[in-house]
């Protein structure tokens, strides 16, 4: 028979005593999210780990301002901007993600003079995915540099203006094309006051059209100007009046939806960093572009960051 030592015995009359041994305290719960919670956002967490992941790796901040491709710049977003810019510190360098196909230019002005406004003597840097076109190409011009790859494209800056013809139809206008066809009109007229066609195609042109045109693209010219100045010319020399006559030259882009790629931006002396495709930083950002394409539709925009995920739909 097995003996055992005082310890054991009185091991063996606590537990027979029919005693109940003390519960350790077990902390409160903790509320959580809920499983099925984290599974829906599930790919919104995927993108704000990569963009950390980015920031540790590069040490730049970045936010990001993703548009479907029905969706333009409009004064709706500036509420959105102000929340991505909420958790950023002031005066240091920041990269902006951007893909847009424009919008309204004075919209896309606030959204640009906010960002400055953040960075401060920082350096900013505008990072185009895919494509930043038109009111997206002025703020692009705001940044100390743009970074770009095979796959990025600029657009001209030649304004578009809807109007509505007598049976209420939207017509989007060329502001530069309208202002040209008048412009050869007249001068046709001017060297043949005969001219019977000329005479018939210049009293098509609305006075008050004219001059709303001119306005505009005078705005277009002194914003492109105002952003190059400030922005990456600021601390170096450059040609920023040459420069905003170049992109506003619809005799060298024929189409307002031109592509403007890296090596043509380079030409026509704006700042670029171009980074090749196969290098782990470019694909680090067009796998965030990728992910942040697929969680929106063609009227949606995603204004995102570490901290803030605000999906919208477009009111344009």
């Amino acid at each position: 028979m097995a003996s055992v030592n005082d310890g054991d015995v009185a091991d063996v009359k606590v537990q027979n005593s029919g005693e109940v041994p003390p519960t350790p305290d077990v902390p409160p719960l903790q509320p959580t999210k809920t499983p099925m919670f984290q599974a829906l956002n599930a790919p919104r967490y995927q993108r704000q780990a990569l963009l950390k992941k980015i920031r540790e790796s590069y040490g730049t901040y970045l936010v990001c301002f993703v548009s479907g491709n029905a969706a333009s710049i409009d004064r709706d977003d500036i509420v959105f901007f102000v929340d991505l810019l909420h958790n950023v510190e002031r005066g240091r360098d920041l990269d902006l993600l951007l893909h847009t196909g424009g919008g309204d230019i004075d919209a896309a002005e606030k959204l640009i003079t906010l960002v400055h406004t953040c960075v401060g003597t920082g350096r900013l840097r505008v990072i185009v995915p895919d494509f930043a076109k038109s009111a997206g190409t002025l703020m692009a011009l705001g940044a100390d540099a743009i970074v770009m790859s095979d796959t990025s494209e600029l657009g001209p800056i030649d304004p578009q203006v809807i109007l509505r013809d007598g049976n209420g139809n939207a017509i989007r206008h060329s502001v530069q094309n309208y202002l040209d066809a008048y412009r050869a009109f007249s001068d046709t007229l001017q060297d043949d006051p005969e001219d019977i066609a000329a005479r018939i195609m210049l009293s098509k042109f609305d006075p008050a059209t004219l001059k709303l045109f001119e306005a505009v693209r005078e705005r277009a010219r002194k914003f492109a100007e105002d952003q190059l100045r400030t922005g990456m010319f600021r601390s170096t020399t450059g040609n920023f009046t040459a420069i905003a006559a170049e992109l506003l030259n619809t005799e060298k882009w024929l189409t307002h939806g031109q592509m403007i790629g890296w090596e043509a931006a380079s030409q026509i002396g704006l700042t670029v960093e171009r980074l090749e495709p196969a290098t782990e930083r470019w694909q680090s950002y067009w796998q965030l572009y990728c992910l942040q394409r697929l969680a929106i539709k063609d009227r949606d925009k995603l204004f995102e960051s570490e901290y803030a995920s605000l999906p919208t739909e477009s009111s344009s």
